[in-house]
């Protein structure tokens, strides 16, 4: 019955609405708003039943940095399900999991020296959390265990992830069932001065920090925050020496640091992780997203012989780390992982990158001038424009507004996928995109905020 069926969008559609429910959605907006079945994809395009295309500017929630259906990636994932699709990490280990741990270990900061997988950012964020707080257990120290983390942040949609996350539109709903986090107002750029720079800013809001740190060091397990780019709050961005004097201070004070770098590293803000612009290694570092080059869930916590060190016991001391998920270190994603890392190794992909960045810093210059636009920003291959009711004050668009939504249907519209948050629109493309291609995207931003401004 079903493969002589119309396959169009609107066949595909109206399946989907009988039986799916969809993430960040309100379902009631489909109503009005065309949900996009997508029947292929290669490389930056997006192919739907219709056969229309879509550039994907968000790089499919921020995973698909080296394209769609991309050859070397398929191959090795095609080699590996021939030989092994799935095992349990626990008591048994195999080759992909043993190479892609080495990989890690030799391209991330100096002393994250240990991997522990998990299968998707949020879960591998709680690994984080739960293993800081384990650590300083072992330590007989059971007094810390609470955790500090800026406003603005976002670290995944779990009830631990969503407790040290501080962006409402998320938390608000379950606040009930969340533990109680330090919030430390965020270094944000975004609310700088006039005539302040990134840097003098990022130096002047880590004084709260500070502060935090000595009064509150003693029950603290660990301090976690985005580097470089608050993602889901907006893409704000703020300057590296903020890491660098964060690594100072918990070092001075024992409390440990875990850097969430799941939106923001393998090359996404012009280095390979957003640390190394600071100079630091994390006590934790997480990795997720672009790790499997978008294909295949998996997510990667480093941390320090210190810390596995602390757990190393005999088995009725009852120290060992005992979290697990069935797909941990799967065969399949840590092939499509290898292949990922090959490809930089290969590609000279972040001196690519730096040209991209600049071509995209080129192609919006001229929306800084726009009378809606308070920012146009950017760290590496992430841009961000910022809309605004008025750019002197930076007053923004009342949220019931949605504006954003008129960019997002304006752009689907002309063949681009450009999903705002809230009023902000922003470019996280493939690391595959033309410079072509970014100065068309531009020009599609841009007709699309004159249309979502006007009242």
């Amino acid at each position: 019955f079903w493969s002589t069926a119309v396959s169009s969008n609107n066949h595909w559609m109206q399946r989907d609405l009988a039986v799916v429910w969809h993430p960040c959605t309100q379902m009631k907006d489909h109503e009005t708003l065309p949900l996009v079945p997508i029947k292929k994809a290669q490389g930056i395009w997006l192919e739907d039943f219709d056969g229309n295309r879509y550039l994907d500017a968000v790089s499919s929630w921020w995973t698909n940095i080296f394209g769609h259906a991309n050859p070397r990636i398929n191959q090795r994932i095609k080699d590996q399900v021939d030989q092994l699709e799935h095992l349990m990490l626990a008591g048994f280990t195999h080759q992909p999991v043993i190479e892609l741990s080495e990989r890690l270990v030799q391209i991330t900061p100096a002393g994250l020296d240990k991997v522990f997988y998990a299968d998707n950012g949020s879960a591998s964020i709680e690994v984080a959390l739960k293993m800081s707080h384990h650590y300083w257990l072992n330590l007989g120290k059971p007094e810390k265990k609470r955790f500090a983390t800026i406003t603005n942040g976002y670290h995944g949609e779990t009830l631990g992830t969503m407790s040290v996350s501080d962006v409402a539109l998320y938390t608000e709903t379950y606040k009930a069932l969340l533990f109680d986090a330090i919030k430390v107002p965020s270094p944000d750029c975004y609310h700088r001065a006039p005539g302040v720079s990134w840097e003098e800013h990022s130096r002047f809001m880590f004084e709260a920090m500070r502060q935090t740190l000595e009064q509150h060091h003693h029950e603290l397990s660990a301090v976690i925050l985005e580097p470089l780019v608050q993602g889901a709050g907006g893409m704000r961005m703020y300057h590296p020496i903020y890491l660098t004097l964060l690594r100072q201070a918990c070092d001075e004070y024992g409390v440990h640091l875990i850097v969430d770098e799941i939106a923001m590293g393998f090359g996404r803000t012009g280095s390979m992780f957003a640390c190394e612009q600071a100079g630091i290694t994390p006590d934790f570092m997480v990795l997720s997203k672009a790790l499997t080059g978008g294909y295949l869930p998996l997510a990667a916590v480093m941390t320090t012989n210190q810390i596995y060190d602390a757990f190393y016991d005999n088995y009725d001391s009852l120290k060992a780390f005992l979290h697990s998920h069935t797909y941990t270190g799967n065969p399949l994603a840590c092939a499509a992982a290898l292949a990922t890392l090959d490809i930089f190794a290969q590609d000279n992909v972040i001196a690519k990158n730096q040209q991209l960045a600049q071509h995209m810093a080129q192609a919006t210059a001229h929306l800084q001038d726009h009378p809606h636009v308070a920012e146009v920003r950017q760290t590496g291959m992430v841009l961000a424009i910022e809309m605004v009711k008025d750019k002197a004050n930076k007053t923004p668009f009342a949220w019931q507004e949605r504006r954003g939504m008129k960019v997002f249907e304006y752009a689907m519209q002309q063949g681009a996928l450009l999903r705002p948050l809230g009023n902000v629109v922003y470019f996280l493309p493939p690391y595959i995109i033309t410079p072509e291609q970014i100065d068309w995207l531009a020009e599609v931003a841009t007709a699309g905020i004159e249309l979502a401004v006007k009242d």
